[in-house]
């Protein structure tokens, strides 16, 4: 049988980031549940603002032709999107933009097309990131992603750390029941 091999990132570069380690917990979940992950780090990948000209005179960027295959080749994906004035934060969606771009010839949506995605917006307040994610959830099914619920975490900063003490049993329980119904669908996926 056939192991899922999901993507996860979080749409924030921020050192402690909350979302980063929410995301751990449905990680955690995903693998447990059988699904091969790999957590990367988008500021491993840094990219100009999208700009068609730029595009046009420049082509893709170097970070993007790393990344994008990576995308391509994963059956699923578990995102965590914190959420900036209500909506998307600007590096999720510069990379968004880019990994929609046509890499050698393949169709602009190819790495999100028929993924099932995960999404998490988790924050310190009490609405923890519900506002993005529908804005990030739309953005996903253009490109042709199929959406499980979205999980808000609120009050994320209190569900205590990955590899650490757990002070939101419920929280992290939700993250890691989220990691493993994208790994199961996705599973289930190949049939």
């Amino acid at each position: 049988m056939r192991i899922p091999n999901i993507i996860a990132f979080a749409g924030s570069n921020r050192k402690n980031s909350i979302n980063a380690n929410a995301l751990n917990f449905a990680v955690a979940g995903a693998r447990e549940a059988g699904a091969e992950v790999t957590l990367l780090h988008l500021a491993d990948y840094p990219m100009p603002i999208y700009d068609g000209d730029w595009h046009l005179e420049h082509g893709l960027p170097a970070p993007l032709l790393a990344l994008h295959p990576q995308l391509v080749a994963a059956d699923g994906l578990l995102i965590a999107s914190p959420e900036y004035n209500g909506s998307i934060t600007p590096l999720l969606k510069n990379t968004i933009d880019w990994l929609s771009q046509s890499v050698d010839g393949a169709a602009g949506n190819v790495a999100f097309s028929h993924k099932i995605v995960g999404l998490i917006g988790a924050s310190p307040g009490g609405f923890g990131g519900v506002r993005a994610l529908p804005h990030v959830a739309t953005i996903f099914s253009n490109l042709g992603a199929i959406m499980v619920p979205l999980l808000a975490v609120p009050h994320a900063d209190k569900i205590g750390r990955y590899g650490g003490e757990v002070l939101n049993q419920r929280a992290v329980d939700g993250l890691q029941d989220l990691g493993a119904l994208v790994a199961k669908l996705t599973a289930q996926s190949f049939s």
